[in-house]
């Protein structure tokens, strides 16, 4: 037993972020593997009882908190600064300036939680992405979405308690992202918020306008696609029951028309970080690893999507007239066909969505755009930066990022020729 009360030669990592000055609260109950780089994590940052550190990609930034509340295990993750992680399981994941997740949490790679977002306790996250300000409440599975709407900490974005993102289908698929919110108009931090109210639960792959609202206890089955909506969920006359459809995938056009303007908005990120966000994050040590987590993110991100669709595209693909006889309605010939069209089609349709944006794509208004973003100074606070632009610059910088997600969109053959008839 030596000064630091540490006998566990294992211990040898917390003596590191010690002789560092990171403040270790009872250091023979913190565990940190070899693998990790004390370097990477700043003085100052408070690590508490039965927390573990793992990985070599894991950085955390100045007056970071660890376990406030219960142990915390983090492997490989980024943090910025000022992020709270109170208890729970993180990995692989950027949490940037500010960010806060309570207790109980199951955070898994490909999330990235921007400037200010957070989340109560109890809440499941993996490959969600929340942009500054949106706030998630307790004991909520947000798994597979991307939300962005608000303008600061007093309005923004938020997801009620006891909410579900149902993310797997009866098909057994999971081609089901949902955008609430996007990408173009969300870097902006001028949107009205969107707000899904407790005990519900939204089926993906969905879209949602800025300034939707999902009443409580609503289970949202449909787009929402006009903004400043309410979203009351009331159900339609007729049977409560029918058929379970096993084998013919109704509303096919929009699965797959959804998840490519998710991919469109996730490219659309991916450039934002890439030309724009870039600018605020160098210099930095710890801002530069939130870069490189941001970017790893949403490259997993993409992968992730294009995998899925690609599993669902070979399922359907392998529909016979035979299987759909009993199931399917209409012309079931046509339908076997557009199965087969998309199965024969995706590989082509897949390496295209897989390249990142052209240069070319919207050059005239992201250079419109970065005519004034070049004037913020480096490490300039994201909120604040943006609150510097004009409207002329912002709204040129929206343009730019539509255009990106149009550019993926686009690549999707018309739905009533691959696809089949869009259908619920």
């Amino acid at each position: 037993m030596n000064s630091l009360g540490l006998s566990d030669p294992a211990s040898t990592g917390v003596r590191a972020l010690i002789e560092r000055g990171v403040v270790v609260h009872c250091p023979a109950s913190v565990y940190v593997e070899e693998d990790v780089d004390a370097r990477r994590v700043a003085p100052g940052v408070v690590i508490h009882p039965g927390c573990r550190l793992r990985g070599a990609g894991t950085s955390i930034g100045p007056g970071s908190v660890l376990g406030e509340e219960a142990p915390v295990t983090v492997e490989t993750c980024r943090l910025g600064r000022d992020v709270f992680l109170k208890g729970g399981y993180f990995a692989g994941s950027t949490f940037l300036d500010g960010a806060k997740v309570g207790s109980g949490a199951h955070v898994r790679p490909g999330t990235l939680l921007e400037e200010g977002a957070s989340a109560a306790y109890c809440v499941g996250l993996k490959q969600t992405v929340l942009f500054p300000f949106v706030t998630i409440g307790s004991l909520v599975n947000f798994c597979d979405c991307l939300m962005s709407g608000g303008t600061g900490p007093k309005d923004h974005s938020e997801v009620g308690s006891s909410y579900i993102h149902f993310n797997f289908t009866p098909h057994q698929d999971k081609a089901t992202a949902s955008l609430v919110g996007d990408v173009p108009g969300g870097v902006m931090l001028d949107k009205v918020p969107i707000f899904l109210g407790g005990q519900g639960g939204l089926v993906g792959p969905a879209r949602l306008a800025f300034g939707t609202v999902v009443a409580a206890g609503v289970i949202c089955r449909h787009d929402v696609l006009e903004e400043g909506l309410l979203y009351t969920g009331r159900a339609t006359p007729g049977s409560r029951t029918r058929p379970v459809r096993k084998q013919a995938h109704v509303g096919l056009a929009r699965l797959f028309r959804n998840n490519f303007h998710y991919l469109g908005n996730v490219r659309a990120l991916q450039a934002w970080y890439r030309i724009v966000r870039r600018r605020l994050m160098v210099g930095d040590p710890y801002q530069e690893a939130c870069w490189e987590g941001a970017m790893t993110a949403l490259d997993t991100i993409v992968t992730e999507r294009l995998l899925r669709l690609g599993e669902l595209a070979h399922l359907v693909g392998g529909r016979s007239t035979g299987s759909l006889s009993e199931s399917a309605t209409g012309d079931v010939h046509e339908m076997v066909e557009a199965y087969h069209q998309l199965r024969d089609a995706w590989p082509d349709l897949a390496s295209l969505a897989s390249a990142e944006s052209s240069e070319d794509t919207g050059s005239g208004q992201r250079e419109v755009f970065l005519s004034e973003w070049e004037k913020v100074p480096v490490l300039t606070p994201y909120p604040e930066a943006i609150a510097t632009l004009t409207q002329h610059a912002k709204a040129a910088g929206t343009a730019w990022l539509r255009a990106v997600v149009d550019d993926v969109v686009t690549l999707l053959p018309k739905p009533a020729s691959v696809v089949g008839k869009d259908g619920h």
